[in-house]
């Protein structure tokens, strides 16, 4: 699994889950296998950008809020912008 963006100097005192339940969350929206796991500023907000393919091969981009542990999107990616 990889786990990108991760610069432990940019996130000293503002993150408030780990990357461990940020994927538990995404999984209980979407189940499957996950893929790849980012943590990102979404404007202004850090969030987990959380990849899982699901059984039927489908990849979703599950977004949580690193703060509340809330999920701030979900979203069927295609081929193409997953792959790039």
């Amino acid at each position: 699994m990889y786990y990108g963006n991760y610069n432990p100097m940019y996130l000293q005192n503002t993150q408030r889950i780990s990357a461990q339940q940020a994927q538990q969350i995404a999984l209980g929206r979407v189940p499957g296998q996950i893929m790849h796991v980012d943590l990102d500023m979404e404007n202004g907000i850090l969030v987990y950008e959380v990849y899982i393919m699901t059984p039927q091969n489908r990849v979703y981009e599950v977004e949580i809020n690193a703060k509340t542990g809330r999920i701030v999107k979900v979203e069927q990616e295609n081929d193409h912008d997953f792959y790039d």
